[in-house]
């Protein structure tokens, strides 16, 4: 764990580390090259809610090295929890897992992904000509016995898992023992960010904290309950909490 390595903070129980892009890429080039296993997942505030509703899923949380704090919603809450804090820059997974597509060129590290569609999966290669991609499985209807041993057999520096959250740091936490990958990272939907087809909205939106809102007009269906119950009781359970502390 490298829990004592970075400031480490709570949010409504939610452990996060306070680490930038960089810290993350240092800790994937130690991993891989001291071959150490290394899991990254992110908290944004669907995640901090999952927390505080679900009992369980703080404790699949605790068994990730790093958690790093992800949109606008965490970052505002930190800068309102923790006054303290200097220097804080807004961090999302999607800049960071651009970031890790440039390094791992670089570096030459291989991938495997696990989750998504197959439709979204196939268009990898081609959006990343230059990314080495030892193989892929959709995120749904599978087995698990199967895909581990398919992601064994690639023989992959880095292991991204999308498969929403909850359900993908259940799945890495109850099976990383089993995985030789030494590098697992949760990503939610970030699959997309690697195949180049997420929305995000323009620059302008994104320096705002307003992708939300463009990701919810492409899905609204999917996501109108995350955003337009999950924000406000996040907003409310941020101020409670300060309050009552």
């Amino acid at each position: 764990m490298l829990l004592n390595k970075y400031t480490t903070i709570d949010i409504l129980s939610c452990r996060i580390n306070l680490v930038k892009y960089k810290n993350l890429l240092d800790e994937i080039d130690n991993a891989l090259k001291h071959q150490t296993a290394l899991t990254i997942t992110g908290a944004n505030a669907h995640i901090v809610n999952s927390v505080v509703d679900n009992k369980y899923f703080k404790d699949y949380l605790q068994q990730f090295d790093l958690v790093h704090f992800d949109g606008i919603g965490v970052f505002l809450a930190i800068r309102f929890l923790y006054p303290d804090i200097k220097n804080l820059k807004r961090s999302t997974g999607s800049d960071f897992y651009t970031e890790l597509i440039f390094h791992s060129i670089t570096k030459k590290y291989s991938f495997y992904f696990f989750g998504d569609t197959l439709e979204t999966l196939s268009i990898l290669q081609t959006k990343n000509p230059q990314l080495l991609i030892n193989g892929f499985n959709p995120g749904y209807e599978f087995d698990t016995n199967i895909i581990i041993e398919n992601i064994n057999h690639s023989n992959s520096d880095i292991l991204i898992v999308g498969l929403g959250s909850v359900l993908q740091e259940k799945w890495i936490s109850e099976n990383k023992a089993k995985i030789k990958t030494k590098v697992i990272i949760a990503v939610g939907d970030g699959i997309k960010v690697f195949s180049g087809t997420k929305k995000r909205g323009s620059k302008f939106i994104q320096k705002i904290g307003l992708e939300w809102f463009v990701r919810f007009l492409f899905e609204p269906k999917r996501l109108w309950k995350r955003y337009f119950i999950g924000i406000p009781l996040f907003i409310f359970r941020v101020i409670k909490f300060k309050l009552l502390h």
